[in-house]
């Protein structure tokens, strides 16, 4: 696996080692002692164990988030692509991070594997590039209806530049999200 720094400090772009012949494919999709080794050798913390994987499967053009949680239920996020394609992002809202509010997107697929790893005090969305694009993220905490929080997708103050794909389907929650506060 290689590990490799975003332009986001904390948020890491992880190849994984794939392996082909005539019958097909084959990767480690996670283990805990290369994601850990790899985490230190860029200096960064090693976080709680993940506790909860959760999937999800999209239509083209589907936009999810930008989707946190309050402490102390904040979440770390290890996610993927198993099928179809995702324009990932991650936006740091850590207050006085030399990064606040910047962000930093990725697209994510079946063709190229990589994984992203996006530590708490971090927002994230992603938006669907293809028919029915199945995500899965691994999380170091469980989710807490009650410290959930969002921020609207198309904040001007974000700027975040999303992939044109013909049109957004976003849910009433996610279109009534807060603004991002400077």
């Amino acid at each position: 696996m290689k590990f490799m720094p975003s332009t986001l400090p904390g948020v890491v772009i992880i190849e994984p080692d794939v392996y082909e012949d005539e019958r097909g494919w084959f990767m480690e999709s996670f283990n805990l002692q290369k994601f850990e080794e790899g985490l230190r050798h860029l200096g960064l913390p090693v976080p709680d164990p993940f506790v909860q994987d959760n999937q999800s499967c999209s239509k083209k053009g589907v936009l999810r988030g930008l989707h946190y949680q309050l402490e102390p239920f904040a979440q770390g996020k290890l996610v993927c692509v198993n099928h179809g394609a995702a324009f990932d992002v991650a936006v740091d809202i850590r207050q006085g991070s030399p990064s606040y509010g910047e962000w930093f997107g990725l697209e994510l697929n079946t063709e190229n594997k990589k994984m992203l790893w996006i530590p708490a005090g971090f927002a994230h969305g992603f938006l669907a590039l293809e028919e029915n694009t199945i995500f899965s993220y691994k999380t170091t905490n469980f989710y807490n209806k009650e410290s959930e929080r969002s921020i609207r997708w198309n904040d001007e103050a974000l700027n975040i530049h999303w992939p044109d794909v013909g049109g957004y389907l976003i849910n009433d929650k996610d279109q009534a999200a807060a603004l991002f506060v400077m």
